[in-house]
């Protein structure tokens, strides 16, 4: 039995609660409040007729909606649960603070209420896969291990489920952290990077939001951090700060191909299944997270037999001698890069999509560098193409790029050019949202389209 998980619910149980978003992520949350009896209104920008089936079950269990334009003018809450797409300082979310609202989020409260330690992680890029590397760390040491946040499972539900001596493995994103007053026992920023200015109102804001999963850590608290990255380089924790490398000295480095820890050897880079330097670093980060509570053989286990996490540098398909590689989580250009990065032959790539208002100058080198032809599809397309053309070393004759507008004529134009031997990679470099509901859906969609040549 969870005291706090009973108390909290319990002490909200006659207020007026509002849910800002009724996305997946949130309606688990809008079944927990209604089981406890409290008054729920569930609020989505989506109009009525295009909502799912789950949601207007919701609506039949006894929550209120309100929905469409101006879904939040009339609102009334004692208690305002944002949406982390959302942010803090919306207008409508500030009018509601200024009537009296507190607003928090589903993972404010699993902070709050959560029984036993948790390790999270942050970041530009790698956070998806170091969270899942601890996971499966602690997982094959014999934890018990909770995985959730951003990664997507909502955790708060289960907390009625979890014992002390378990553990809580988080990734969270920077929408989570922007107004969070609660930090992890043990942090991991794997690196920081422009990214997600279209909501954040400038960098700044951005990396404030991610030192939050440090910033409230007492001198217990252990935080990892990025020493080869210039803006985590400079972090420092409450209590103990650790830093690993895979250009010089640190806690964590790459000596001679082998992660070291505290100077001792831990596990060898040729032992690492996953490719790409990118997730050697992502191993050093996990390594060093999770110092204490699991063995060097068990990383090592793990390392030899963790074959990635979907969307991520995927192998989809061998056909006619070409291999196609789905790396649909790659929304950003330094993503993009880490994945060119991975291979040793020129790749045949597919990018572009959802404008995040980021600059794509770095990227232009390392397409002309790494890539042999070039098809873009989406609102970011004329960004990447301009990165390549203004870069000194681009040369058109040994880089060809094509504009096919959309999504799924770059993808057929990029199989049709591919011959045997070559590398496809669908690595956007932008989000999703001008064609696709996220990377997810984008990346099933890439893998359809593959499976049917």
């Amino acid at each position: 039995m969870n005291a706090a998980f009973d108390q909290y619910f319990t002490s909200i149980k006659d207020q007026k609660i509002a849910v800002l978003g009724l996305g997946v992520s949130n309606r688990p949350l809008v079944r927990l409040l209604l089981e406890f009896g409290c008054r729920v209104t569930g609020c989505d920008r989506t109009p009525r007729e295009k909502l799912d089936k789950e949601v207007l079950e919701l609506e039949k269990l006894g929550c209120k909606l309100s929905l469409g334009e101006g879904y939040l003018d009339h609102v009334e809450a004692d208690v305002l649960f944002r949406t982390p797409g959302m942010h803090p300082g919306n207008p409508a979310i500030q009018a509601l603070r200024n009537r009296g609202a507190r607003v928090t989020s589903e993972m404010e409260v699993f902070f709050e209420v959560c029984p036993c330690p948790i390790l999270a992680v942050t970041g530009s890029d790698g956070k998806t896969t170091t969270t899942t590397l601890i996971s499966e760390m602690l997982k094959a040491e014999g934890k018990t291990v909770w995985l959730g946040g951003n990664i997507g499972t909502p955790l708060l539900p289960l907390t009625r489920q979890m014992k002390q001596e378990d553990l809580a493995v988080v990734e969270l994103s920077s929408f989570q952290l922007m107004d969070m007053v609660r930090s992890p026992q043990r942090a991991v920023v794997t690196n920081l990077a422009p990214n997600h200015l279209d909501i954040h109102k400038d960098m700044e804001e951005y990396v404030d939001a991610k030192k939050n999963i440090f910033r409230y850590q007492d001198d217990r608290g252990v935080l990892i951090l990025n020493a080869d990255n210039p803006i985590t380089a400079s972090f420092r924790g409450n209590g103990t700060t650790r830093f690993f490398s895979r250009r010089g000295d640190a806690y964590v480095c790459l000596k001679d191909d082998v992660i070291c820890r505290d100077g001792k050897p831990v596990l060898p880079v040729k032992d690492i299944l996953i490719p790409g330097i990118h997730n050697v670093e992502n191993y050093m980060a996990a390594i060093a997270a999770v110092e204490g509570l699991v063995c060097d053989e068990t990383i090592r286990h793990v390392a030899a037999t963790f074959g990635g996490v979907e969307h991520r540098i995927e192998l989809v398909r061998v056909k006619d001698g070409v291999r196609f590689y789905n790396d649909s989580i790659a929304s950003s250009p330094s993503r993009t890069i880490a994945g060119l990065r991975s291979f040793s032959e020129k790749v045949i790539l597919i990018a572009g999509g959802y404008d995040k208002h980021i600059p794509y100058d770095a990227l232009g080198p390392e397409i002309c560098a790494h890539v042999k032809k070039l098809f873009l599809g989406g609102a970011t397309g004329e960004k990447i193409r301009a990165a390549v053309e203004h870069c000194p070393a681009y040369e058109p004759k040994n880089l060809e790029i094509v504009d096919c507008g959309s999504f799924e004529p770059a993808v057929r134009a990029a199989a049709a050019a591919a011959q045997p031997g070559d590398v496809v990679l669908m690595s956007p470099a932008s989000a999703a949202f001008d064609q696709f509901q996220n990377f997810m859906v984008r990346g099933e969609f890439y893998k359809t389209l593959v499976k049917e040549l």
